[in-house]
């Protein structure tokens, strides 16, 4: 894998962890929403889950087409930088794409249940990126919904910001769910 490819991956596996167990500690109350429109902790790691998967089943399927894949330019670059941004802003949030929420089952498995498949989808990722050609590094691989086309690494760095935005989720809904307990 390349170096800057296996920092980013090694970041990843320490920010999910860090939200699985975020989510572990509210055992039952996982699974409740802290109001009427807000997903629960449960159903932000279900969210995770699906949205990894489907990056990672795109950028297989366009390391395959390698040959017709373009350049990642300055454009590229700068909605990659923006999308970091505004996902790091703690007011900002975004609706889940519609692509993304057609995909997402109704009801939410176990938490332990979402564990072993985001696993297992790690797994698949990491074997792509040990096989990833180093001649596509500077190739837009992965279409973002918002702000386009991303090389593999900003694809890394947005999992990885996305993660992080939603531990911020994560934290707001322990609280939410902890104040609801106490009333």
């Amino acid at each position: 894998m390349n170096h800057r490819l296996h920092l980013r991956f090694e970041q990843l596996e320490q920010a999910t962890n860090r939200l699985l167990a975020s989510a572990a500690v509210l055992g039952e109350q996982a699974y409740q929403s802290p109001g009427p429109g807000h997903w629960s902790a449960a159903q932000v790691v279900q969210h995770l889950v699906v949205a990894e998967t489907g990056i990672g089943l795109y950028v297989e399927k366009k390391v395959l087409q390698a040959e017709g894949l373009q350049k990642g330019g300055v454009a590229s670059f700068l909605k990659s930088r923006l999308l970091r941004v505004l996902l790091r802003l703690p007011f900002t949030r975004f609706k889940a794409p519609t692509s993304l929420t057609k995909l997402t089952p109704e009801t939410v498995p176990p938490l332990a249940e979402l564990r072993a498949e985001w696993e297992a989808t790690r797994r698949r990722m990491e074997r792509t990126l040990n096989e990833y050609p180093g001649k596509l590094m500077d190739r837009a691989i992965f279409k973002h919904p918002r702000s386009g086309m991303l090389t593999i690494t900003q694809t890394m760095d947005f999992m990885l910001d996305h993660i992080l935005h939603h531990q911020k989720q994560m934290e707001r809904i322990t609280k939410q769910v902890a104040q609801k307990a106490v009333k």
